[in-house]
């Protein structure tokens, strides 16, 4: 110690500088890029009628990649929804408070058509540039995708009943947004919501306890109940289910009514959810809130069912895009870090886990367009199309939902312990995932609603087994596939409901392939898909299967 004493203190300048911080091996921002950069989404966009759309679909591409973009959607979620229930008076509000970000992500996705517009436009493949321009702008985040999707969804229920159609339909179909709660029919442009489920019941909404009661004046009824999981409760106005008279009904509930008043609508708390954190999900409250009945008495699943199979392509369509999204994070980490000696994306064992998941984007993709086509036929008129619909969208949002947790997940662990940090985003995506298998309907709901098609709507397998066969002889491993499910058919009930959707959509999914894609992509996905040469988890595609191929075509530039 008296030693140590002695010596002189060192000079600072006499320390030798150590540069601690800087910042080597570490991947530039992935943004600006362009979210529209993808083969199977253009080559879907063209073969399903909506190519007159790309020049726009490339524009929102950019625009989606841009930084400012991918900071709205940051910034949205960092910033959650707030509930005001009432004002500085004490009068009740209401209303939901969300930061500026929504409203930049949300008055865009309007402007662009992905709210109710397709509706509006007779132009042949409108349903799938919106379907397309949600796989585009999906790209900066999924939370404002609810009310613009809902807002799709309302308009083919709301046609049955054509006198509100006639007034709601133009505003609903609008590219204007305008977040400020005012009478309907005064604003430029509304969005819709849904009140389904309740606490007691769930997806089973025929046990729902909201009554109707009919007020004496043709067609307009009062609410009271409470709603369960209520998303977008800032919506103009709402497609309700609740027991009237003669059954469980749809109703129209506006926020505002057209007296200026507010209709009750009492917002009692905001989920704490998992995910999807930037858009608001409310239990709202009802008692005497004015709404007018939508369809018959009685017939209220029959009348919102349109609206369902809208959302429900809308979550295939999500899921795909979370997919794409997070293959890109991947495949932009993988090519500018390295590790012992090479670069990610180089090392064998990375570049089959990338492939790997290409291989399965691609397919969700080239799914999520072919149902979307579907959707647009069938609003045309076509009823082969819609039997196909039917039943195809059933079974992609069992499949495509179930997959995209282990694809996120996957599409984390390229980026090592930097994809579990917040600020990489990952952790939001991995989030997301799992809403879209639960929201419209869980796993079990699907696949019991796959094998209700079967039974009772002919017309629906006899679509899907028509399109199986555009694709016969081209692979023998699909072709075995198809038989076998011809077989399965006859003997599957309820337990065996998830085996038999999952074999439907792999092998509607290797007949798009086959089809559509590259014969490498085609080959892999058959060889592992439906040939069994498959590991359970992502990264064990075999060797010779074409790898490189795969890669260049999901990751241009990037190899």
């Amino acid at each position: 110690m008296a030693l140590m004493a002695s010596l002189p203190a060192p000079s600072p300048q006499s320390q030798p500088l150590s540069v601690t911080h800087d910042v080597t091996n570490q991947p530039p921002p992935l943004a600006p890029y362009d979210a529209s950069e993808d083969q199977a989404l253009l080559e879907g966009v063209r073969r399903e009628g909506a190519g007159w759309a790309e020049a726009d679909l490339r524009a929102l591409g950019v625009r989606a990649g841009s930084a400012q973009a991918q900071e709205w959607g940051e910034l949205a979620n960092r910033h959650e929804p707030v509930l005001r229930t009432h004002d500085r008076y004490g009068h009740r509000v209401d209303e939901v408070d969300f930061h500026p970000s929504w409203h930049h992500l949300m008055r865009t996705a309007v402007a662009e058509g992905l709210a109710g517009a397709p509706w509006a436009d007779e132009r042949p493949g409108a349903h799938v540039a919106r379907t397309a321009g949600g796989l585009v702008w999906g790209h900066t985040e999924a939370g404002h995708g609810c009310p613009t999707s809902m807002t799709y969804a309302a308009v083919p229920a709301l046609r049955a009943q054509p006198d509100l159609a006639k007034i709601y339909e133009p505003l609903l179909t609008s590219r204007e947004y305008d977040p400020e709660l005012r009478v309907p029919t005064e604003k430029p442009g509304l969005l819709a919501g849904m009140g389904m489920t309740e606490k007691q019941g769930g997806s089973d909404v025929r046990t729902n306890t909201t009554t109707a009661t009919p007020t004496g004046e043709p067609g307009v009824y009062t609410l009271r109940g409470h709603k369960w999981f209520t998303s977008a409760p800032m919506c103009d106005v709402f497609l309700v289910l609740a027991q009237a008279p003669g059954g469980l009904s749809c109703f129209l509930v506006p926020r505002v009514l057209p007296d200026g008043s507010r209709n009750t609508f009492r917002v009692q708390r905001l989920k704490d959810k998992l995910g999807n954190r930037s858009n608001a999900s409310s239990e709202p409250e009802f008692d005497r809130t004015v709404a007018w009945l939508v369809g018959p008495e009685g017939r209220g699943v029959k009348t919102i069912i349109e609206m369902v199979n809208c959302t429900r392509l809308d979550c295939v369509m999500s899921s795909a895009t979370l997919m794409r999204k997070t293959l890109v994070e991947a495949g932009h980490h993988t090519r500018h870090r390295s590790a012992f000696g090479a670069r990610l994306i180089d090392q064998p064992l990375m570049r089959n886990v990338l492939a790997d998941l290409a291989l399965e984007s691609e397919a969700a993709t080239t799914l999520t367009l072919r149902l979307a086509g579907a959707a647009d036929r069938a609003a045309r008129g076509d009823e082969g199309e819609r039997a196909f619909r039917r039943i195809a969208t059933a079974v992609g949002k069992y499949w495509v939902t179930k997959r995209g947790p282990a694809f996120t997940a996957e599409a984390l662990e390229c980026l090592g312990g930097n994809g579990y940090v917040e600020d990489s985003g990952m952790p939001r995506h991995y989030r997301e995932a799992p809403l879209l298998s639960i929201w419209e309907g869980s796993g079990n709901v699907n696949a019991l609603d796959v094998l209700r098609a079967l039974g009772r709507e002919p017309d629906s397998p006899e679509a899907l087994f028509a399109e199986l066969a555009l694709a016969r002889g081209a692979d023998a491993r699909l072709d075995a596939a198809v038989s076998g499910l011809k077989d399965q058919l006859a003997e599957t009930g309820p337990l065996g409901a998830r085996r038999l959707v999952e074999r439907m959509a792999l092998a509607l999914g290797g007949s798009l392939l086959v089809r559509h894609a590259p014969a490498p992509v085609a080959d892999a996905f058959c060889a592992t898909r439906l040939g069994g040469d498959w590991g359970h988890a992502f990264g064990t595609l075999p060797a010779g299967t074409g790898l490189d191929t795969i890669l260049e075509r999901a990751l241009p530039g990037q190899n």
